[in-house]
């Protein structure tokens, strides 16, 4: 069984800073791709940015030079650090891993819950 548990979210004002935290536990051989993903009220689920296991980063156009991905491969955990949030950064945002949990599996999709972070004044 794998889980994944995020952490970090809540309430901030517009220019504020939060970091979500994302670990992997469980049955676990190996992980690829983690990211980070959101979704707004009435919006499609839509990424916010993925990080591969050596490190290449890639981000959606509307984070991109606010938000920074990482990862510690010895922790099993993936981090997103989010500076100078707008109000439109609202939305419930879910830890996506690509896992093989044997060495004779292929990768498979897991998600964490989700947390919601809020952008008000």
């Amino acid at each position: 069984q794998v889980q994944l548990v995020e952490s970090g979210g809540g309430l901030v004002q517009p220019g504020g800073s939060l970091r979500l935290s994302c670990a992997v536990s469980g049955n676990i051989f190996r992980i690829g791709p983690m990211g980070w993903y959101r979704q707004a009220p009435g919006k499609q689920r839509e990424l916010v940015a993925s990080i591969a296991r050596g490190g290449d980063t890639n981000y959606a156009d509307s984070v991109k030079g606010r938000f920074l991905i990482s990862r510690d491969n010895a922790k099993n955990t993936v981090y997103l650090q989010m500076n100078s949030l707008k109000p439109e950064d609202t939305a419930v945002y879910y830890c996506n891993a690509q896992i093989r949990t044997t060495s004779s599996t292929n990768s498979k999709d897991y998600w964490g819950q989700g947390t919601q972070v809020t952008v008000s004044s």
